[in-house]
């Protein structure tokens, strides 16, 4: 008897039968005859394919430049091989960036925010905001960060001197509180107007409102950001329009849905 049988070939390559008649299906390796006892039986050269071809592909090589690799001579071979690893430096450096972000986002924010605003996110915290608070403020951020790049340095900027003001926190806080009030509550308007009289008091404060400003659809890109988290017909997406009608009527511009 010459020869091992197909089990036997994939086990001493260290493959499984499935693999070796995968290989003969891409035309890699090429199928023994049967023998007189029908069977069919690889000998030695058929194992040095199979493991020539296994090789590679445990390099990383695709089976479909596995065949033309191995029929090449010894420079094309070389200079295949030579393509074949930068491609994996390059797959390599791809994977390496992945599982960076992977432990970025395992740190939290870092991910989608810069330290700034991850720093301004630790400052809401230790001023009292609580952590559903402190989140609505992130994901908002994120938003602003990806609907108006250009403006969210310098938006950042008016936060972080607006949190100066302990009046300005005040409100902000009682407007988060106001989120779960009922929408008729007289409270609101009461609020609006304490909100709105504090921004036309403080212009550098009122830059929060108004320099989010998107050069293309303004006024949805603003109402996007402006009622994030806030269901139609809630107490804070009321609160938010009373707010703005006050601004409004005061001459401050703020955008419409309907403003480009």
């Amino acid at each position: 008897m010459n020869g091992v049988t197909i089990g036997q070939a994939a086990a001493f390559v260290g493959v499984t039968v499935k693999t070796v008649r995968h290989y003969h299906k891409l035309g890699l390796v090429q199928e023994p005859e049967r023998d007189s006892s029908g069977y069919r039986r690889y000998g030695s050269a058929g194992l040095l394919r199979l493991v020539q071809v296994r090789t590679l592909a445990a390099a990383g090589v695709p089976l479909a430049e596995t065949g033309p690799l191995l029929d090449a001579d010894t420079a094309q071979f070389a200079a295949a091989l030579t393509g074949v690893e930068r491609q994996l430096t390059e797959r390599i450096e791809e994977l390496t960036a992945r599982r960076d972000t992977l432990r970025r986002l395992a740190d939290g924010d870092r991910t989608l925010l810069p330290d700034r605003a991850v720093a301004l996110l630790e400052r809401l915290s230790g001023l009292g905001f609580s952590a559903d608070e402190v989140a609505a403020a992130r994901e908002g951020w994120v938003l602003a960060r990806a609907l108006v790049p250009e403006g969210f340095d310098d938006y950042l900027t008016h936060v972080e001197h607006a949190l100066d003001d302990t009046r300005f926190v005040e409100l902000i806080k009682r407007g988060a509180e106001a989120a779960a009030w009922e929408p008729d509550d007289p409270r609101l308007a009461e609020l609006a107007t304490a909100i709105a009289d504090h921004f036309l008091a403080h212009p550098a404060h009122l830059k929060i409102v108004t320099g989010l400003r998107a050069r293309t659809e303004a006024g949805t890109r603003y109402k996007l950001l402006a009622l994030h988290g806030e269901e139609q017909g809630s107490a804070g997406a009321r609160g938010v329009a009373l707010v703005e009608t006050k601004l409004r009527a005061a001459g401050i511009p703020i955008p419409r849905p309907d403003a480009h």
